[in-house]
């Protein structure tokens, strides 16, 4: 079966209790990217009925997350909150008490170890039916009790399809009359996607494969309320080297780390998507190509392997395909202080200068933000053992005939003339270029990595560049 493409409405449904982890956030995307490609429509419901563990910090975070990928729900479509639907949820369980199809429990709840001593004997933990048949009073339902799904007696098996895992059958003996409403009043998880799935008007319910246990459950209750269910697709999970599940240990797993440690935003994405999708070879996508090319189809069935170096890789990129001020535009979302920052150490012109030079090295604006910031000021160390390699006799002199060039240096200060006076240099001891450019790049950067070393002189100026050549020769001096 492929996917069906008529009035499609799809939602993403996070929970409240964390920041937006990477698996949700690619949830995400699948359901915005199908969304667009079909002309449907793209909705957002937060499911916040864990009262105890939902927090309106979280909620704030997962919801700057989602607006930073550019995943907030279409115009006109408001945010779902699950929470302030809880008595319709109620309603529909008691209407499937009146038809008979779900019925009231007064069995006391089991407590964790009761469960686990069953499941040691091998009994299992299915719900025996105890009040399945118990006739009740309406004095009765003023006692504590649950609200279960009745199971038909005749049901054997249920099976739905799945558009990217294909069919899946769950036998009756796996399963047992669920609790739909706790003792409690609240509803369960289950029931209330489906009342609220229902009330979207949802048609593809796109989630991640560790919900398909869910899925037979949902669609039992579908049937129960006589509704057409919608049609599912569980997408892999994103593992982690060892294959199992992404952990911490692996990588950041939330989209708010990977926002505070400078990744853009359509890199995440771009990259995100191909750990579940494919389109030949192809690796590197705009949105609009996403939009045109994406397809249920072509979602693997197995996990994703988590990259972070090819995440780098790839911010690298699209860091490089960016302008100087789209650049700072970005890194204000990161944090604001360091645009400020960048502000106060340099004039716009240099600004851009450098930026242009470090977006062809850096991989993360963080890291951008550290270069240009940090070749502010003098090195704190010079390591002299960095240019063990390079270093020799002629070091010295070479360096000393340079600054003494840069001070009677006359006219433009470009890469180009200031490369020039260092071929002079080289040719004067013949010594190879390099064997200059590595202790002009210590002298200047602290680092023996850097954009060329010519044209940070010609960006921040003969002057600073000769007091710091001078320093480093006054370290070497014997």
């Amino acid at each position: 079966m492929t996917e069906q493409h008529t009035n499609v409405r799809v939602r993403f449904a996070p929970s409240p209790t964390g920041h937006l982890h990477i698996g949700g956030v690619r949830t995400a995307l699948f359901n915005w990217l199908f969304a667009r490609h079909t002309g449907g429509t793209y909705l957002v419901r937060v499911e916040d009925t864990d009262v105890q563990r939902s927090t309106d910090v979280f909620l704030a975070s997962q919801l700057r997350s989602l607006a930073w990928f550019g995943l907030m729900p279409d115009a006109q479509q408001p945010i779902v909150y699950q929470m302030s639907r809880v008595q319709e949820h109620i309603k529909a369980a008691n209407s499937l008490v009146a038809q008979e199809r779900a019925y009231p429990c007064f069995c006391p709840p089991r407590d964790a170890d009761e469960v686990i001593h069953e499941l040691e004997q091998g009994h299992g933990s299915k719900y025996s039916g105890t009040c399945r048949d118990k006739a009740y009073t309406p004095e009765d339902l003023q006692k504590p009790h649950a609200i279960r799904y009745k199971l038909p007696k005749e049901l054997s098996s249920v099976e739905f399809h799945d558009l990217v895992v294909g069919t899946v059958k769950t036998d009756r003996d796996q399963l047992d009359d669920f609790v739909i409403v706790r003792r409690d009043g609240t509803p369960v998880y289950n029931f209330c996607v489906v009342i609220d799935d229902l009330f979207m008007k949802i048609t593809h319910v796109i989630r991640g494969q560790d919900h398909i246990s869910n899925t037979p459950k949902q669609v039992l209750l579908y049937r129960a309320l006589d509704a057409k269910e919608p049609l599912f697709a569980h997408i892999s999970l994103i593992l982690g080297p060892s294959g199992a599940k992404l952990s911490k240990r692996d990588a950041a797993v939330s989209v708010e780390e990977y926002r505070l440690e400078g990744y853009l935003a359509d890199a995440l994405a771009n990259y995100l998507v191909r750990l579940g999708w494919s389109h030949g070879d192809q690796e590197i996508f705009t949105r609009d190509q996403l939009v045109s090319l994406f397809s249920l189809d072509a979602v693997g069935k197995k996990g994703g392997i988590f990259d972070s170096k090819k995440l780098q890789w790839l911010n690298g990129i699209y860091m490089r395909q960016k302008t100087a001020d789209q650049l700072l535009t970005a890194l204000q979302d990161v944090n604001n202080v360091y645009v400020a920052d960048l502000a106060a150490l340099w004039e716009p012109a240099t600004l851009h200068q450098l930026i242009d030079e470090y977006k062809q090295r850096c991989v993360t604006l963080v890291e951008l933000f550290k270069n240009v910031s940090g070749l502010a000021h003098d090195p704190e160390l010079l390591d002299v053992h960095l240019i063990a390699k390079w270093r020799s006799a002629t070091t010295l002199p070479m360096l000393e005939a340079f600054a003494d060039g840069l001070d009677r240096f006359d006219g433009p200060c470009t890469h180009d003339t200031v490369q020039a006076l260092a071929e002079q240099v080289c040719a004067s001891v013949q010594a190879s270029l390099v064997t200059l450019a590595q202790p002009l790049r210590l002298a200047l950067t602290g680092s023996i990595a850097s954009p060329s070393v010519f044209q940070l002189i010609a960006i921040i100026g003969i002057e600073r560049a000769h007091r710091r050549i001078r320093r480093l020769i006054t370290v070497l001096a014997p």
